[in-house]
């Protein structure tokens, strides 16, 4: 690299002065604080990992995190097995009995769902909790497991302050128009194209 001359680091100096007086300025006008409806959707991976990484910065505030699984079982995961060493701080409910070509039978998956919609409607109640994860609710939306009009009202109507991350693909348009912030995980290159296999460490 070559070396920065006095004039070109003045130049570069008063540039990001005038970014920096626009992004304080930005940032000065947000004054809204609330609990946030939260959706990770879209065919690429690391909608989990994501709302995961949520879960450890509200663990690392001192906060208490929820978490329901509406489609995998009780599997061995890295995420389950980091976040058991917090204790009581997390709560963790793997609800699901696998996706629907496994069980191949609608009545166990509705079931299934229920009792996990209704151990979710659990910890969004309990006060000391800050952060609810559901994980893969989207995949139970997509199959029509659970009334799609009423969970987005009892979302979007939870207590104040309560954060709620709903990961899965194909999110329902009821659900993202009601939730705060979407992202949407696109998928650019997937390594099981190439015959890779899932792997601990990555996949689970």
């Amino acid at each position: 690299m070559s070396e920065i001359s006095p004039e070109e680091a003045a130049r570069h100096r008063a540039k990001m002065e005038k970014r920096k007086a626009v992004q304080d300025a930005e940032v000065a006008e947000k004054t809204i604080e609330k609990g946030l409806l939260i959706v990770h959707t879209g065919p690429g991976k690391g909608k989990s990992t994501a709302a995961f990484g949520l879960a450890l910065r509200t663990l690392g505030h001192g906060g208490r995190v929820g978490v329901v699984q509406f489609i995998k079982g009780a599997w061995d995961s890295g995420e389950r097995a980091a976040l058991a060493t917090f204790g009581d701080r997390v709560e963790w409910h793997s609800m699901g009995e696998g996706f629907t070509w496994e069980t191949q039978d609608i009545a166990r998956d509705i079931a299934a769902a229920t009792r996990a919609w209704a151990k979710a409607q659990e910890l969004m109640a309990d006060p000391s909790i800050g952060l609810v994860i559901l994980d893969e609710l989207n995949i139970a939306l997509r199959y029509e497991y659970l009334p799609l009009d009423t969970l987005v009202t009892t979302l979007a109507t939870r207590r104040e302050g309560l954060h709620v991350v709903v990961t899965g693909r194909n999110a329902k348009p009821a659900l993202i128009e009601a939730a705060d912030l979407v992202t949407e995980m696109a998928l650019v290159k997937h390594h099981f194209k190439a015959g890779v296999k899932a792997q601990k460490g990555i996949e689970f």
